[in-house]
């Protein structure tokens, strides 16, 4: 892993992860959102194939961070598998890897729009939303909110020309109340991290933030004052 950041948000201190991930030294909780695991096998039921693989990258990933990080909690925000019937297509070394997981760390998913409370038959506890410290786990930001927030849903990407070469990255999204975690899953896609559908979930500018050689790299955003519908962009996965 590389090195991590330290993160100031709602009086806490985290580190924020070059890995898509966000880590909580005071809980020991690994935060991640929008695994949408078995999303290949949903495209190829559609009769669209793909390689099988990402399930087991996506849980390679959390499983080295998890040991990496010595996390003792994994948070999950949502969105952990790409459709409810996902379980009826999991094979069986995959159940078995998120069973181990539950085993090994406390695991907790929130549920989100793609796969309601369908985590729960791999183990580990299932909710709506989760509250430590005064700060709310959800899978999407609520404009309502008055506490502090941290949610996903949205696959924030951050989109620079770079060389004169277009570099697309996935990228937290935050102001001092609200963040928004990058999609961790190995096969998403994402939207600019200053489409007006993520802006509008922040009352003023805000910022885009990825982690590169060790150091937290921000970019502005506008924040809700911007309503040019034409900026929001979709994004392709790396």
């Amino acid at each position: 892993m590389s090195a991590a950041p330290p993160f100031a948000f709602a009086g806490q201190s985290f580190q924020m992860l070059a890995d898509r991930a966000l880590f909580w030294p005071r809980h020991g909780a690994l935060i991640v959102a929008d695994l949408h695991l078995e999303k290949a096998s949903w495209y190829a039921a559609l009769g669209q194939p793909l390689p099988p693989y990402d399930s087991h990258d996506t849980l390679d990933r959390l499983a080295r961070l998890a040991t990496e990080t010595g996390a003792r909690a994994i948070w999950c925000l949502g969105d952990s598998f790409h459709d409810r019937d996902a379980a009826s297509r999991i094979v069986p070394a995959i159940a078995e890897r998120l069973r181990g997981q539950a085993a090994a760390t406390q695991l907790l998913w929130i549920a989100g729009n793609h796969d309601g409370l369908t985590g729960g038959a791999w183990g580990g506890e299932i909710a709506d939303e989760h509250v430590v410290d005064g700060i709310v786990f959800r899978h999407q930001s609520l404009a309502s909110e008055t506490r502090a927030e941290v949610s996903g849903h949205f696959h924030p990407k951050l989109r620079l020309k770079v060389r004169g070469r277009h570099v697309s990255r996935p990228c937290f999204a935050g102001d001092e109340q609200r963040l928004i975690l990058p999609a961790f899953g190995s096969l998403t896609g994402g939207l600019a991290a200053d489409a007006p559908v993520i802006a509008e979930n922040f009352a003023g500018a805000y910022q885009a933030m990825l982690v590169a050689r060790g150091r937290r790299l921000c970019f502005p955003c506008a924040g809700r004052a911007r309503d040019d519908a034409t900026a929001s962009r979709i994004l392709p996965a790396n």
